[in-house]
């Protein structure tokens, strides 16, 4: 007697789903012991079936598939029109990319309850001399023009104002109207223009749990302002092309590692409770957990570290295509933009790179990981692998998928629908 296809396919289909049930029920069982999932039942709920939607959407081999290309949820339309300016709030960027993004967001939100003109800012390195204008690493008038309707922005301070004259004030990361009005305005008011300087309490990326009449600007100054100027656009891309010319045995896709030696130098990386994760690994334990979730010698990887470090070369035996900025950056942009070690410069280009990649994999928790996930949650790019020890001989990368892709509980997510 022939056997009907309908019943093979329903069979097949049976099977597939008891399979993917099981992984799900594992993969709870997992969260249940190792963190605490915030929210409701629904929370608990969506958590569950991200989990079986990244398991059902893994590709050949450690390659996972993209999610979708977001939009924003927030519309100029809703903020309203400003009166006359009441005086100047300034600022400076510092401490790279990374710190710009939180500190951009900051200070649109300042200077929009203060209902004050903002002066586009210097930006300045963490070394002497490291000074740049705002217009030679991102684009002015694209920034003035984003936020037209929000803010005031003027691209230098009037003449007939010192700067010795003005009032500084600090401002922590993800300041609320609230502490604005108590703690800023009455300065504002007794002096008429401020200077800025947001510090940073705690890696704060999570998503609020509630909605406050500020969260559209911080969407659009954190997402929307900010943009490569175009010679530093054309290099992040040229070596974003370079990359995937190295990977064509893996249809062009690259991992990008945030890897810093002097950085883990500088850090105690201990272990997390049951998690068995740390706050930071190094090469070698960055080569043995790419190897264990299955990616091949010939994986191609860009570090973020500034320049070769012996302590690199058990990764590059691991991975011989690894490489850092300098092997990769076109010689006649390498005067310029390697000038001097973790410039700007070069923190811009990684913070690009990681942002643009494949798969990015923070080898410390770090606000650079935080805002990076921001922009690859907006553009779809959810392959973010959070390293941690692995005891067997071999792993899924769909295991260790970052929180905030897994839980939707980074900021961008109350920011993109």
């Amino acid at each position: 007697m022939g056997v009907d296809l309908r019943q093979v396919v329903a069979g097949v289909l049976t099977l597939t789903m008891f399979v993917m049930l099981g992984n799900m029920i594992k993969r709870d069982h997992f969260d249940s012991i190792t963190e605490k999932l915030p929210g409701d039942m629904q929370d608990v709920a969506m958590v569950a079936e991200q989990g079986l939607h990244t398991i059902a959407k893994m590709g050949k081999g450690p390659w996972l598939e993209d999610g979708q290309e977001l939009k924003p949820c927030w519309s100029k339309s809703n903020f309203d029109v400003l009166p006359k300016s009441k005086g100047f709030v300034t600022f400076s960027l510092t401490n790279g990319p990374e710190h710009h993004v939180s500190q951009i967001a900051e200070a649109v939100v300042v200077a929009n309850v203060l209902q004050a003109t903002l002066v586009v800012p210097d930006i300045r390195g963490s070394k002497p001399g490291d000074e740049r204008k705002f217009e030679d690493i991102y684009n002015v008038e694209k920034f003035i023009e984003s936020l037209h309707g929000v803010v005031r922005v003027v691209k230098e301070l009037p003449d007939e104002i010192s700067i010795r004259d003005l009032a500084v004030v600090k401002v922590p990361n993800r300041v609320t109207e609230g502490h604005v009005r108590e703690n800023i305005y009455p300065i504002f008011k007794a002096k008429g223009n401020i200077r800025m300087a947001t510090f940073f309490p705690s890696v704060n990326m999570r998503k609020a749990t509630e909605k406050t009449n500020t969260d559209s600007i911080t969407c659009l100054a954190m997402f929307g302002s900010l943009e490569l100027q175009l010679e530093v656009n054309e290099v992040v891309d040229s070596m974003v092309e370079r990359l995937r010319a190295l990977s064509r045995k893996s249809d062009g896709q690259f991992v990008a590692v945030d890897l810093r030696v002097d950085l883990l130098d500088n850090k105690g990386c201990h272990e997390s409770g049951l998690t068995r994760r740390k706050s930071c690994y190094n090469a070698h334990e960055i080569a043995i957990f790419l190897q264990k979730i299955g990616y091949d010698r010939d994986t191609t990887i860009y570090l973020t570290q500034s320049r070769w470090d012996s302590s690199l070369s058990v990764l590059k035996d691991t991975f011989p295509k690894t490489y850092t900025k300098e092997s990769i950056m076109p010689a006649d942009k390498k005067d310029k933009f390697l000038e001097t070690e973790d410039s700007e410069y070069e923190k811009v280009i990684d913070f690009y790179i990681c942002s643009q990649s494949d798969v990015f994999v923070p080898a410390m928790s770090s606000l650079f990981y935080a805002n990076v996930a921001g922009k690859r949650i907006a553009s779809g790019k959810t392959q973010i692998l959070v390293p941690a020890e692995i005891s067997s001989s071999s792993a899924s990368a769909a295991d260790f998928i970052s929180p905030y892709i897994l839980k939707k509980n980074h900021l961008a997510h109350s920011c993109f629908c």
